[in-house]
């Protein structure tokens, strides 16, 4: 058994001239169904992969091509300090493309990923977070202060409810709930109406259908343009204002933000990223807090000792920065993100060729045995005085592709997890699990975390 930080060296990286391709072994299963297991069943798929093949295996699915699926830090490693040249991000051709369209950070890769990432990190680091710590505050306790006594319900959409209060007044300056009538809450209507009916069959329907398309479909293409109806006018008429030069909102700074030619973001380009921020920024979040509790209230031990710490005050950060460590660790929201490699690439054993793509599963990194001992069980304390190893604990992703709002997405948490624990009690409202529910790129409680609220102080 190894320790944290000690997995078996594995090389990994650009391969040399004399080295001949050799691929992983395969999943002999059609690319239909690899792709319909894929997207349905995830977890079950690329663990019971891993037992028949190990470590390194391919699949056909989402992507075009044979992919490398890896599990392995050292893997992880090499394509996350790698030229960004020789191992762009695939998701430029991930289900969010439709959505987000070609401008966003997400999905552009090269010198405008560079450009557009630059653009956006000021909003999202230092004395932008601490100003948002209140208001995550204030959203917090106009949503828990409403939450019905004895009642089973669904957490995800409280939480949702919670984080797109903070992003629509981080990004568009709205201050609380948008007023009625405006295409601030037509956007925040038409965001959380969506969100609600992404998990209905036809939703899911229609992300299969949209696989590998650059522009929407179907009824993706109706989802899209209701969003744009929203967007557009909420640009317009910020270009407008006289006082956009004092506004520390993220739309009006990237409305004032120039590339070093001196050039400004077109609409386009604006909506891209304004869409890219709402739907990384509210429902990830919202889901990473549901898993969470999902996992508190089945887990009674750590529950206690998150509460106690809590309400007593002694070492409260501590336990609610190693809960929520351990909830990313053991549910990612984001259960797998990839690379293209450029140039043949060694993937320990094996070498694959220039034009695979590689991706590395967040869920089997996280469940490695040599890392992280007794894997699938819930155990916040082993964060206890131990920071996450950046190759190890991966559900932001890493290098120049690391996600922009993982700080926002932190803070947020402990400010809600806190005020959670502290004021509420909560069961669980089936003794049961929740399975995970997947949807386009994330992993979801399948019933939403369904709790009960037993007391309130």
């Amino acid at each position: 058994m190894y320790h944290l930080g000690e997995a078996t060296p594995s090389p990994a990286g650009a391969a040399g001239a004399s080295d001949a391709i050799r691929m992983p072994p395969a999943i002999t299963a059609s690319r239909t169904r690899q792709l319909l297991q894929f997207s349905q069943r995830q977890i079950e798929f690329v663990f019971r992969a891993r037992r028949e093949h190990g470590e390194v295996f391919t699949m056909n699915g989402v992507i075009a091509g044979e992919v490398a699926v890896t599990s392995h830090p050292d893997h992880v490693r090499s394509l996350f300090t790698a030229d960004p040249d020789q191992a762009p991000s695939l998701t430029a051709e991930s289900p969010l493309l439709p959505i987000v369209g070609p401008n966003s950070v997400l999905t552009a890769n090269g010198p405008r990923h560079l450009r557009q990432r630059k653009l956006l990190l000021p909003p999202f680091h230092g004395e932008a977070i601490a100003r948002y710590a209140q208001m995550i505050a204030d959203a917090t306790e106009r949503e828990i202060g409403d939450w019905p006594l004895n009642r089973a319900m669904a957490l995800a959409p409280r939480m949702q409810a919670i984080t797109l209060d903070v992003i629509l007044s981080g990004i568009f300056g709205v201050e609380g709930r948008p007023r009625r009538g405006t295409p601030e809450h037509r956007l925040r209507l038409t965001v959380a109406s969506l969100s609600a009916a992404s998990t209905s069959p036809l939703a899911k329907l229609g992300e299969l259908m949209n696989v590998g398309k650059a522009e929407p479909v179907g009824l993706m293409r109706q989802a899209v343009a209701l969003l744009d109806r929203s967007v557009y006018p909420i640009i317009h008429a910020r270009r407008g204002v006289d006082d956009l030069g004092e506004r520390t909102d993220i739309m009006s700074l990237l409305m004032r933000a120039q590339t070093e030619d001196g050039e400004l973001l077109s609409d386009r380009e604006l909506r891209d990223e304004l869409l890219t921020l709402v739907f990384a920024g509210f429902e990830t979040t919202a889901n990473s807090l549901a898993w969470a509790w999902e996992r508190l209230v089945r887990t009674p031990v750590a529950y206690d000792r998150l509460r106690d710490a809590v309400r007593s005050g002694e070492q409260a950060g501590e336990h609610v920065e190693a809960t929520i460590v351990e909830s990313m660790r053991s549910r990612p929201v984001i259960p797998i993100i990839g690379r293209r490699v450029r140039v043949p690439w060694r993937l320990g054993e094996y070498v694959v060729p220039a034009g695979t793509g590689i991706d590395m599963s967040v869920l089997l990194v996280h469940h490695r045995e040599d890392i992280y001992p007794d894997p699938f069980a819930f155990r916040p304390e082993r964060w206890l005085g131990r920071k996450p190893g950046t190759y190890e604990w991966i559900p932001f992703g890493g290098g120049t592709r690391r996600c922009l709002g993982a700080a926002l997405a932190m803070a947020e948490q402990r400010v809600v997890l806190e005020a959670m624990a502290r004021r509420l009690d909560l069961e669980a409202a089936e003794p049961e699990p929740e399975h995970a529910q997947h949807r386009n790129v994330t992993m979801i409680p399948a019933h939403g975390a369904r709790v009960v609220v037993r007391g309130r102080r």
